[in-house]
């Protein structure tokens, strides 16, 4: 795996993988922050895995949302204290035992970003059925 990041203006750089491209601004007002990215990459790294294991369990659902949120320590350099992961899915009840064994086995098994994460810091979820 690689990325090339190049630097555009002050605190703005944009990092590309292969034709693939995001913008990052350390001061948030023109793409992610470098802490922001990493929860994207935990949320579609886990949602990749669920998605995948409930296709395999025949789980129909139609939206599926994934926030992440963390907490940082005072002092530098600023880690995540913890992570919290919610899952947004709309599924019939009746699913919500799949689902959270998709979820598990993505967070413990399955997930790259989030066993990196775990080193450092607890990764919780919730997950919220609609």
């Amino acid at each position: 795996m690689k990325t090339i990041t190049i630097w555009k203006k002050k605190h703005e750089f944009e990092s590309r993988q292969g034709d693939n491209y995001i913008k990052l601004d350390g001061s948030k007002e023109h793409g992610f922050s470098p802490k922001a990215l990493l929860l994207a990459g935990l949320a579609g790294c886990s949602g990749i895995d669920v998605v995948d294991i409930l296709e395999k369990m025949r789980v129909k659902f139609s939206h599926f949302e994934i926030e992440t949120e963390a907490t940082q320590t005072d002092d530098h350099p600023k880690v995540f204290r913890d992570v919290l992961i919610t899952y947004r899915i709309n599924t019939d009840k009746e699913n919500e035992e799949k689902v959270k064994k998709a979820i598990d086995l993505s967070l413990e098994k399955y997930c790259g970003v989030s066993a990196m994460l775990r080193k450092n810091s607890p990764v919780n979820y919730k997950l919220v059925i609609e």
